[in-house]
């Protein structure tokens, strides 16, 4: 029905912009397309040389009652919408977004392309060749072709690969991605302008992916500099340059979709999500600010077919420039050091230790012979502020420590007792052997989710090796003080929280292979199905405290656990020593 109502008032709209097109075309031509939103008023007036005629009676005073009978005169604008949305339309295209062409083209000669290439020995032991069947036609071509690739066993070959990355300083330092030149016997760069320079590797990093390489120019260089990425927000506008598939110069515009990303890239991921396209042959380049300041090195990207999908990664400027810096004037990098083996502060150990949410790092243990040995950090600390910088989860910590320069002294915030403390450090300075044996630190069932860490040197690089000594056995018990004590309890163990404890003995040692060093309450027995045993905990291992009170029998911890209830805790944390003396904290709950 509303087709058959309204189709007049269209056949009438239709004829009347055919009459304005063709008389604006006799007069402008092929212009009118552009010209359309000035057609506007004159398509809308057109009935107004029909109402001049009843708009005669204006002048008279009851005019006021001619906005009310002008009221209908509306309906003849209802079949002109389509023009109106038509002109409309035609507008849009000269209301793009703001062109970024002037700033890439300041930036470009700034970004270079990275040729390497690297001899490689080819496999040996590949197998026999095949043969072509006897009386095939190809026969003597495919075994003439095979036997000379068996003749070039154990020879060389040349792999190339292309990346990204941007000059810093006129005098040719140029940064990148460290896996872009990694293992390359030659590396070149290619300048916009087409000339190629070879250039020589400066320092670089493992841990972060960067790299500093230098040229030797005969005139300075286009650079760039660092802005500041701790000011980016989530949204605003950024723009990469690289060399995605061997397409230099490619200028590609986002935003930035996330900041701090941890990608299990390396110890220190605090990386920016971008959707501006980056692709292989990207990495290295620069993602500049709409200030054309670097803020960020594109690094990585989540594809599964190789190509941008939206999701790319870059190490943040706040955390690339001084490890630049570092690598310029030293070749290295040279970071701070605590000296402490640390853990996440889980909900349940958060709820143990009497804190309002999940924050800070855990202080598992103190290494021997580190800045914190004398006792300024203790094991069972909860680390909140490094040096005026919150910590709000344990990944935090290595990072902001390893950015502060060594042998700095810095305030450290910590919750020791229920209490806040506030201690004085001296950092020393990280080395990779610091951290080598610290793989085999494990949680004794190989599992993560109680919250205990697994130190490893391309995780965590604030982990050390762990202190096998007593350095967190605050008692000045020893095994000889409880020796009389051994038969009668070891006859009547204790159960708590599903475990079986008992006195650490001569025979309860050496059944359990612990440590001399080791000194606390042992595990003989867990029961199948309880909280103790799905937190990790096993026979053998040790209580050395339980809510940061050391424990020198089972008879103390079943009334330190049943004061945590009174007090209305609903986990109690533990700190355990496993046979090595290897120590970590876990929280279990007392329901």
């Amino acid at each position: 029905m509303a087709p058959t109502i309204r189709s007049p008032f269209r056949r009438t709209l239709a004829l009347m912009a055919s009459a304005a097109i063709l008389a604006h075309a006799g007069m402008n031509g092929v212009a009118y397309a552009q010209a359309a939103p000035e057609t506007t008023a004159p398509g809308v007036a057109t009935p107004a040389p029909v109402t001049p005629e009843p708009a005669a009676p204006a002048p008279t005073p009851p005019a006021a009652a001619a906005p009310e009978t002008a009221a209908p005169a509306p309906t003849p604008p209802v079949p002109a919408a389509p023009q109106q949305a038509a002109a409309s339309q035609a507008v849009v295209p000269n209301n793009g977004p703001a062109s970024v062409a002037d700033l890439a083209e300041g930036l470009l000669d700034a970004v270079v392309n990275i040729s390497t290439s690297q001899n490689v020995k080819d496999d040996e032991g590949a197998g026999p060749a095949p043969r072509a069947p006897d009386g095939s036609p190809f026969q003597e071509f495919f075994n003439d072709f095979f036997n000379k690739q068996q003749g070039n066993k154990g020879g060389n070959h040349n792999v190339s690969s292309l990346g990204s990355g941007f000059v810093i300083d006129p005098a040719g330092y140029i940064v990148t991605n460290n896996h872009v030149i990694e293992g390359a016997d030659d590396i070149e760069i290619n300048f916009a302008n087409g000339s190629k320079l070879k250039a020589k590797l400066i320092g670089t990093d493992t841990k972060t992916d960067l790299s500093v390489l230098k040229v030797e120019p005969k005139a300075p260089l286009k650079s760039v500099k660092f802005g500041d990425s701790s000011k980016m927000r989530i949204g605003d506008w950024v723009m990469a340059i690289g060399n995605p598939f061997g397409f230099g110069g490619s200028v590609t515009v986002g935003i930035i979709s996330g900041r701090g990303r941890n990608i299990n890239a390396g110890p220190y991921d605090n990386f920016i999500q971008t959707d501006a396209a980056i692709n292989k042959g990207n990495s290295g380049g620069p993602l500049f600010n709409m200030k054309g300041e670097v803020i960020g090195i594109n690094t990585a990207i989540i594809s599964p077919s190789g190509g941008s999908i939206g999701i790319g990664f870059s190490v943040p400027s706040e955390l690339a420039s001084g490890v630049v810096d570092q690598l310029r004037e030293y070749g290295e990098t040279r970071r701070g050091w605590l000296g402490v083996r640390i853990q996440p502060v889980t909900d349940d150990i958060a709820d143990s230790l009497g804190l309002d949410t999940a924050k800070g790092a855990l202080v598992a243990g103190v290494i021997k012979g580190g800045p914190v040995d004398d006792g300024s950090i203790k094991a069972g600390d909860v680390i909140l502020k490094f040096d005026g910088k919150t910590v709000s989860e344990m990944r935090d910590l290595p990072r902001v420590v390893a950015e502060s320069t060594v042998g700095k002294e810095v305030d450290v915030v910590v919750l020791r007792d229920g209490k806040e403390q506030t201690v004085k450090v001296k950092l020393g300075r990280l080395e990779d052997s610091d951290q080598a044996a610290a793989s085999d630190d494990a949680a004794p069932d190989g599992s993560q989710d109680d919250g205990v860490i697994t130190p490893d040197p391309g995780e965590n690089n604030d982990m050390d090796q762990p202190d096998t000594g007593d350095q967190a056995q605050p008692a000045p018990d020893t095994p000889d003080q409880h020796k009389g004590q051994v038969s009668p309890d070891a006859a009547t163990p204790k159960n708590v929280l599903g475990l079986s404890l008992s006195l650490l003995s001569a025979e309860t040692r050496k059944a359990f292979g612990i440590a001399e060093s080791v000194d606390g309450v042992v595990v003989t027995e867990v029961t199948p199905g309880s909280a103790s045993a799905e937190k990790g905990l096993k026979p053998g291992d040790v209580i050395v405290e339980v809510a940061q009170e050391f424990m020198k029998s089972p008879d103390a911890v079943a009334a330190k656990v049943q004061a945590l209830k009174q007090e209305g805790r609903r986990n109690a944390q533990l700190m355990i020593a496993s046979a090595n003396g290897d120590l970590r904290f876990v929280a279990v709950p007392m329901e």
